[in-house]
């Protein structure tokens, strides 16, 4: 995968998935999806690239893994749906990466909030961290080691 001007961060895949939202279809996202989305992005991008797709560290919250920064960011919303970005820089995402966001939205973007927060909750990246403690840093070897199962 190329390379892009400068490091992707989690607010940029965010604001990313957030930019393909369809709000004439009905589309909503929430905070909690959200972060399910950054997290399979980050999860999936470390078992096929072999290095993560953003720095920040995603944490073993009560409902599911969370980039902390990310989540303070767009908190004012509550449990409603984030608006669009009104700038988005495409220019960011090398012509693969675009693919592969594309794709992570594609098969996830689907699920609600809710069906997407249950589905970390039976996933051991999340699982055995938040065992460990709530706010424990989920490792990306982890997520590694378990999203390669989960390619096919």
């Amino acid at each position: 995968m190329s390379t892009p001007t400068r490091k992707i961060t989690s607010s940029d895949v965010a604001n990313y998935f957030l930019s393909m939202v369809d709000d004439d279809a009905g589309d909503l996202v929430s905070n909690l999806k959200l972060q399910k989305l950054v997290y399979y992005a980050q999860g999936f991008h470390l078992a096929m690239f072999g290095r993560p797709l953003f720095e920040e560290a995603i944490e073993a919250w009560t409902h599911g893994p969370v980039v902390p920064s990310l989540y303070h960011g767009f908190k004012q919303y509550g449990p409603g749906p984030i608006p669009r970005p009104e700038e988005m820089d495409f220019g960011l995402f090398p012509e693969e990466l675009r693919r592969f966001l594309d794709e992570v939205y594609n098969v996830y973007g689907q699920y609600d909030a809710w069906k997407l927060r249950n589905m970390t909750h039976e996933e051991p990246p999340w699982r055995e961290t938040y065992d460990r403690g709530v706010g424990g840093v989920i490792s990306t070897s982890a997520m590694a080691d378990y999203f390669k199962t989960q390619l096919q």
